[in-house]
């Protein structure tokens, strides 16, 4: 079996705090200031996302943005 990659693993942090938050991809992205279709991208691991964007995403869960590394060894 393959490792998933950092973006992929990235993405599947995002979406679990999004989800155990109750929010939807667009309302994220609104709290974020970001496009919709971006953070569907990032979830499925798509995007190779900036490091000014994390930071976003990270306020927008209210974690810090080290909460979205959580699935890397």
């Amino acid at each position: 079996m393959t490792t998933p990659s950092v973006k992929a693993r990235f993405g599947s942090s995002v979406r679990k705090l999004r989800d155990e938050r109750g929010f939807s991809q667009e309302e994220l992205a609104e709290r974020a200031g970001l496009h919709r279709n971006y953070v569907g991208g990032v979830e499925r691991g798509e995007r190779n996302v900036a490091l000014e964007n994390i930071v976003k995403l990270a306020r927008a869960l209210s974690v810090a943005p080290r909460e979205l590394f959580t699935n890397f060894p």
